[in-house]
This record gives C-alpha cells, sequence and structure tokens, in this order.
C-alpha cells in the first residue's frame, strides 16, 4: 500500500475534468494536471497570469520564455488558446466563467473553509494570491493535497486553524490516500487507497468521515513524481 505521489494526484483530479470546461489550475500541484488530461478531452485551462488554453509543459527544446503560467512554468498554448491582460483574466475569474478551480491547500474543514496561504511561512510572507477570488468566484473549487503534514498531523479538519482563503467553497479533495466529496453532512470518501481500511483512513483524519456505500479503491497508473 503506497500513497500516491505528486504526479498520481494531478492524473486522478484530471479524469474528472469535464470535456468542454474552462479549468483554472493553481500553483503546484493543481498546474500538473494538465499533463495528465485523458486524450480527446476538449479543456481550456486558464491561468490568472492570462492565458486561456494552457497545454502541457514545453518540452526543453521548445521552450518559449514569455509563455508561463501563474507558476511561472514553462508552458504550451493549446490550438484557440490566447493571452489576455490580467485585469481581464480577473474579470474572467470574478465573473463567474471559471468553471472549475483546483487548488493546492494547507487545510480543508468539514464544511468547505479553505486554508491555503500561511503568513507565518519563513521570507514569504502573506501569498494569498488570486486564490481568493478564484475559490468564489468559480462554479466549483477542488483541492489536491497530502492528506497529512509531514508530521503526521491531519489536513482534513473539523475547522480550520489556518487564516481563511474562502468558506464553505471546496466541493471535492484528492490527496494521496483517498478522493473527498465536501457534502452538508461533511466529509465523504468516495475512493481509499487500496488496502487502507476505514478504520486507518479515519485515524489520519482530523474529522468525521463517512464512507460512501460504493467507495472504490483509489487506483493511479505508475507515475514518476
Amino acid at each position: 500500500m503506497k500513497a500516491l505521489n505528486r504526479n498520481q494526484m494531478a492524473w486522478r483530479a484530471a479524469q474528472d475534468i469535464a470535456d468542454g470546461t474552462v479549468v483554472n489550475l493553481g500553483i503546484g500541484i493543481p498546474v500538473l494536471a494538465s499533463d495528465h488530461l485523458p486524450a480527446g478531452r476538449d479543456v481550456f485551462f486558464q491561468s490568472e497570469n492570462g492565458v486561456i488554453g494552457v497545454g502541457p509543459a514545453a518540452a526543453a527544446d521548445h521552450v518559449e520564455p514569455d509563455l508561463v503560467d501563474a507558476g511561472s512554468r514553462k508552458v504550451t498554448l493549446r490550438p484557440g488558446g490566447s493571452i489576455i491582460d490580467s485585469a481581464w483574466s480577473f474579470a474572467m475569474i470574478r465573473g463567474g466563467h471559471i468553471d472549475v478551480t483546483v487548488l493546492g491547500a494547507f487545510e480543508v474543514a468539514a464544511n468547505g473553509d479553505l486554508a491555503n496561504w500561511d503568513a507565518r511561512i519563513p521570507d514569504k510572507g502573506p501569498l494569498v494570491g488570486g486564490a481568493m477570488d478564484l475559490a468564489v468566484g468559480a462554479k466549483a473549487t477542488w483541492v489536491i493535497m497530502e492528506h497529512n503534514t509531514r508530521d503526521g498531523r491531519p489536513r482534513l479538519l473539523e475547522a480550520c486553524s489556518l487564516p481563511l482563503t474562502a468558506v464553505r467553497c471546496v466541493k471535492r479533495i484528492y490527496t494521496d490516500i483517498a478522493v473527498v466529496d465536501v457534502t452538508a453532512q461533511g466529509f465523504v470518501a468516495r475512493e481509499v487507497l487500496k488496502g487502507m481500511t476505514a478504520e486507518t483512513l479515519r485515524s489520519r483524519t482530523g474529522a468525521a468521515i463517512a464512507i460512501a456505500a460504493d467507495c472504490r479503491p483509489l487506483v493511479a497508473p505508475a507515475l514518476s513524481a
């Protein structure tokens, strides 16, 4: 029983991105989802710095230095893609034109509250960026994050301990051990790492978590981290 790595987590989230949608990918693990979209699925990835139609990461011999995503990753532009300025990009976000935003997080509460920034990080300061706009402007907010911190503390909590980015916004969470929906009744596990018991999942979660009646094993192809 081995937890999913970063690319596997991004792959799993990418499988749920519907055809014909406009999707924003946040900095960190979420941006990797553009590399794992199922073949033939027509999706426009939007980057808050003003790219509509982000393609996969650029190959080393085809890098365009000025074509980057919000995390400064060198990317490609899909057919039909376009470049707009930051003001238009945020008008698109705030105007409700993003179907799904996929963000990283430090904590998610059982009611969907999101905490994905921390002013206490040394030499970083407050870096909430566009996440506040994305979390409330998108039609759906998903999160990709590890289920626990490096020292084993849960990230799925009854209530967030860190400053909130937005309230009651998260609908689905992809972790390295589970796929979890946020419902009116709290966390519900839809998929759990193959071989992991419900008791182990509950012990690693800082709030009550129900196991869906049709809960499936969480599996992903072999991908490098």
